[in-house]
């Protein structure tokens, strides 16, 4: 049963791992601000999430359990918010989506 628990800590950490630099790649390769903070939103959300479930399993039933579900909690909150009003705030600021425009990124 020990190994079990390992090996799904791991996949879990490994998943996790690899969200966080496909997110990191995102921010690299996308065309324009909205895009590139989808992809660190949703992928920190999901990586940093897979990471937390994988030291849950490693940590068993003890008090490190909660304070890491209080920091998934956390995350899970305020990343999302985060994004929302980094978003409104472009939108008021006047940046547009690039798409939105009528641009076609290949031209740039």
């Amino acid at each position: 049963m020990n190994t079990l628990v390992d090996i799904l800590s791991w996949i879990c950490l490994t998943a996790g791992g690899a969200f966080c630099v496909v997110g990191a790649l995102g921010l690299v390769r996308m065309p324009d601000f909205y895009t590139r903070m989808h992809a660190a939103s949703v992928t920190e959300t999901a990586g940093v999430g897979l990471m937390l479930l994988g030291m849950m399993l490693q940590a068993g039933v003890s008090l490190v359990t909660v304070k890491l579900v209080m920091i998934a909690l956390l995350i899970l909150f305020t990343s999302p918010t985060a994004t929302h009003a980094l978003a409104k705030a472009a939108l008021a600021r006047g940046l547009k989506p690039l798409l939105a425009s009528g641009e076609d990124p290949s031209k740039r």
